[in-house]
């Protein structure tokens, strides 16, 4: 689960990471507000969306007036922002950051994400600041410098003030910005985080150290444990069909393809759409029915799935253990009754109760393109596709 920038900095304050000070607002005049409660000569404007690349994109517009407050307040509330991690389409501004402006001397890096050859948390800090890390990895890999934490210790002090120096922090503000760094982790662990990162933090011309920038994302299945951090949630960021989805228990992911994928098992899943690009085609979707969907799981599936324009055929791939295939068969005759199934729809079947689900498949009359094995299947889904 992503969440806004502010929202970040509100919980890394909390763990007392210093942050500039700033307001959420949701009107112009909250922005120009904002500035005149938070004070000083210097503000920067930002727009509050899930994706990176704000500031290129127009996005972050620095202040040195209440009337320019006013007039970047106007200009990026209501925007469509797009930035390389928005698509074309972009996305609409709906909420405002106004923060006080820091005099910035140097811009570093620091992250947090799980290894998963170490299965750990890695801390990683950098001096290349206020640029993609994923750059500064593919051009100088050099200057990432990492630590895998001990869950037993956490990060200690010797940790962090080591990648502290190794960033170029001057000597006077190592033990700061390990304190900042040690922060981040805890906030990090306590909260269930995927993703931590501080991109840039900064070194003030005035001697400190602070996150000038905050992304922190979470784990979905940990959000039992949070509701403070469910409350956080921003349904305008995301996908109308992935909200859909989850109220019914389905995992499913929007996609850029044409086909439609209903499948049981996350790794078969996958492996279907690899199948299905294999054969010339492209998925438009990631949906995984689970191992004890419900008829009517499978038949708002397919409701959800329908919705998609670009849909020009389905494919159902059903290794039934659990998940049994009569479920699944009577899901899918619910499904072509109430919606308009304009699409060619192939299903492969195997497993438990496989027969009665076919049986199922065969008396309801609706037109379906049999598959024995996923070459099979995906090769007659690609083709009823390219003839659509």
């Amino acid at each position: 689960m992503k969440i806004h920038e502010y929202q970040g900095k509100d919980i890394l304050r909390a763990y007392g990471v210093a942050v500039p000070a700033g307001k959420a607002c949701f009107s112009v005049d909250e922005a120009v507000e904002a500035a005149e409660s938070i004070g000083g000569d210097k503000w920067v404007v930002k727009a509050q969306i899930h994706a990176g690349g704000r500031g290129t994109g127009g996005g972050d517009k620095l202040a040195d007036s209440l009337d320019e407050v006013r007039a970047h307040a106007n200009e990026i509330l209501g925007m469509t922002l797009v930035t390389h991690q928005t698509g074309p389409e972009g996305k609409e501004v709906k909420r405002l950051l106004v923060e006080q402006g820091a005099p910035i001397k140097d811009e570093l890096y620091v992250g947090l994400v799980v290894d998963r050859s170490t299965q750990r948390v890695t801390v990683m800090a950098s001096s290349e600041g206020g640029t993609e890390i994923e750059t500064v990895a593919e051009e100088t890999p050099e200057l990432i410098h990492k630590v895998s934490v001990d869950p037993k210790t956490g990060l200690t002090e010797i940790e962090a003030e080591g990648l502290a120096n190794k960033i170029g922090i001057p000597d006077e503000l190592v033990g700061e910005a390990g304190k900042l760094m040690q922060a981040l982790y805890q906030a990090y662990w306590d909260k269930d985080a995927s993703l931590a990162e501080i991109n840039p933090l900064i070194v003030t011309e005035d001697g400190r150290v602070m996150a000038l920038d905050a992304k922190l994302n979470f784990d979905e299945s940990a959000m039992y444990r949070h509701p403070e951090l469910e409350e956080m949630r921003d349904l305008d960021e995301e996908d109308a069909d992935e909200i859909e989805a989850s109220k019914f228990g389905l995992n499913y992911i929007s996609l850029d393809g044409t086909i439609g994928c209903l499948v049981n098992g996350a790794g078969l899943a996958m492996a279907t759409m690899d199948i299905i690009k294999l054969y010339g085609a492209s998925p438009a979707n990631f949906l995984d029915v689970g191992g004890g969907a419900t008829t009517e799981q499978v038949t708002e599936a397919f409701k959800i799935m329908l919705k998609n324009s670009n849909l020009k055929a389905i494919l159902v791939n059903i290794f039934g253990g659990i998940m049994r295939c009569d479920v699944i068969a009577e899901g899918l005759v619910n499904a072509a009754r109430e919606v308009d199934l304009s699409v060619p729809l192939v299903v492969r079947l195997e497993g438990t109760n496989v027969e009665k689900g076919r049986q199922i498949l065969a008396d309801s009359g609706i037109s379906v393109i049999s598959a024995t094995t996923m070459a099979d299947a995906a090769e007659k889904v690609a083709a009823a596709a390219a003839g659509a």
